[in-house]
């Protein structure tokens, strides 16, 4: 399966060892665990929300490296867990932690869910129809974490130090809302 993941440039792209902050599917020393998105656009919005920028001049400022990824045939897992836990904020993430343990206890080394940082349909693309450019038809984010080692996981710069497409971000959910 192909994947894409944002990094910082002056790293390398996935953790090599446990000790790898928390992050919403692993807690504290349960890495290494390499979260990746099925579209390059979800990549990015992991990050945007993350990092909380919600305007073009903020997303102007980022320069990271965007990396194209094969992540094998490993068996996949969906969670299943309600929308508003995989989808919420940091406060979600302990609930989210303990069904990844849970699921990994079980055998589980490859997770698939909904992305918490694209809107509905936000995962969609653009596709080519009478020499102009358009949307594709509206689909859903997913996220992928691969849990242990790196070693067998290939991957490829695709770009050493870009931003995100600014049109990106009216398709980024937010950690809160604003009124």
């Amino acid at each position: 399966m192909i994947v894409f993941r944002q990094a910082d440039p002056r790293y390398p792209f996935l953790w090599s060892d446990p000790s790898q902050p928390a992050g919403r599917w692993h807690g504290a020393g349960e890495g290494p665990a390499h979260y990746f998105a099925d579209t390059p656009d979800g990549a990015w919005a992991e990050l945007l929300r993350h990092e909380e920028i919600d305007s073009p001049e903020d997303a102007a400022t980022l320069r990271r490296a965007l990396w194209v990824v094969d992540i094998g045939k490993r068996a996949r897992t969906r969670v299943s867990l309600d929308d508003a836990t995989s989808r919420g904020g940091p406060e979600s993430y302990p609930a989210c932690q303990a069904h990844a343990r849970a699921l990994r206890e079980a055998g589980a080394k490859r997770l698939e869910a909904p992305s918490a940082a694209l809107a509905a349909g936000g995962a969609a693309g653009r596709i080519v129809t009478g020499g102009r450019e358009r949307p594709a038809a509206p689909r859903d984010g997913l996220v992928v974490v691969v849990f242990g080692s790196p070693a067998d996981i290939v991957g490829w710069k695709a770009m050493e130090a870009g931003m995100p497409p600014v049109d990106l971000l009216r398709r980024v959910r937010p950690y809160r809302t604003t009124t």
